[in-house]
């Protein structure tokens, strides 16, 4: 009895030995977070709950698998990987559905976002150049390098879905950083960047043509929502009242007033944050992002003792990533940024994003266990 118990103890080790339990003890707490909240905002809608607790699980079980797969295996993939994340983001312009845009593919079964896989594959391919010159990269490597986000991001541009756009470029850009690109580097493409967006965006021509009625009422709104506060500017302006009406500690789970009068929209979505600091005040929202912050910390140490740069690079990368789709998540529904769409990582319902962000995690953690000298 005791050898046939230890050995389903081993095997039970043997199959766990590559996760990094800290990471997954913090994901696992963000998601467990996550649930509490959609029961609440969805109206206590258990079949809400349950669809996303199965995303988790499918979600966790591509993290378990990829985390035991060695970086050397996933850096031979990656272009493969890279060049198959490209076709979905041309079929979605064609066949694609969405309220502003071509943002979905309905597979029947379920909707997919095609550009949340580039999330995943950008990263990795970004690193899979870099790592092939000593840093800081030369200009051969740079200029690839700078195509392979150029690329993607203009497709999601094309849909349009600005916000996404941006989140997947900076992937792209936290490699480059992590590869030892100058500083200097970032600050000019940054001035250039502005300059440009700022034409685009003040200047009448720029104003008129690049952007679409939905996002210029987006800016108007972002610069003052009380210009429109029962149209454009209802969201933010709910929203802020849902986060200062939490006080402290907030008014209790499953007694906030703002989402379940329906007065805070995409409550279970992109503004599911403002329902978190509702019901449970500044305790909660402090306590979940104590949380972000493990994960990203997490991701950058096992990131510093990785033994390659493919591998340093894309766990950084993940990291980094992550720190930027909690700002801009939490600074939009506060009306510090405007209104872009972005969901809150591991809190907000959808399938495709939760997926794929553990799926990083399990990159990170394939990092970590080789790192480690596991196998």
């Amino acid at each position: 009895m005791n050898t046939i118990l230890r050995w389903l103890l081993d095997l039970v080790a043997r199959f766990v030995r590559t996760l990094d339990w800290p990471l997954l003890g913090a994901l696992l707490a963000l998601m467990g977070i996550g649930l509490a909240v959609l029961h609440s905002a969805g109206g206590q809608n258990l079949a809400l709950v349950q669809s996303q607790g199965a995303r988790y699980v499918v979600g966790l079980g591509v993290m378990w698998l990829l985390s035991r797969v060695p970086p050397a295996p996933l850096r031979r993939a990656t272009p493969a990987f890279y060049a198959v994340s490209l076709l979905p983001l041309l079929v979605v312009l064609f066949v694609g559905t969405g309220r502003s845009g071509a943002h979905w593919i309905n597979l029947g079964v379920f909707y997919f976002q095609p550009a949340e896989l580039m999330k995943l594959s950008l990263p990795m391919m970004a690193a899979w150049m870099l790592a092939q010159s000593a840093p800081p990269p030369r200009p051969g490597v740079l200029l690839s390098t700078v195509a392979i986000i150029g690329v993607p991001t203009g497709l999601i541009l094309l849909q349009p879905d600005f916000g996404t756009a941006m989140l997947v470029a900076a992937s792209g850009v936290f490699a480059l950083y992590l590869a030892g690109l100058s500083a200097w580097w970032f600050v000019i493409a940054g001035a250039g960047a502005a300059t440009v967006a700022g034409l685009a965006l003040f200047a009448p021509i720029g104003w008129f043509s690049f952007l679409r009625p939905y996002q210029q009422d987006r800016i108007l709104t972002f610069r003052d929502p009380q210009n429109d506060p029962l149209g454009a500017g209802w969201n933010i302006i709910q929203s802020k009242i849902a986060i200062g009406s939490g006080g402290a500690t907030g008014q209790g789970w499953g007694e906030g007033t703002q989402s379940h009068l329906n007065y805070v929209p995409e409550h279970t979505t992109d503004f599911i944050f403002a329902v978190l600091a509702e019901e449970f005040g500044w305790l909660g929202v402090a306590t979940v992002l104590a949380l972000y912050a493990f994960v990203i910390g997490r991701c950058l140490w096992i990131a510093a003792g990785a033994r390659e740069p493919f591998a340093r690079i894309v766990a950084g990368s993940f990291g980094l990533a992550l720190s930027v789709y909690v700002v801009v998540n939490g600074g939009m529904i506060s009306g510090l940024l405007p209104v872009v769409g972005v969901p809150m990582p591991l809190l907000s319902f959808g399938g495709t994003a939760a997926v794929s962000l553990l799926a990083g995690m399990g990159v990170v953690m394939a990092v970590g266990a080789h790192g480690q000298g596991k196998r």
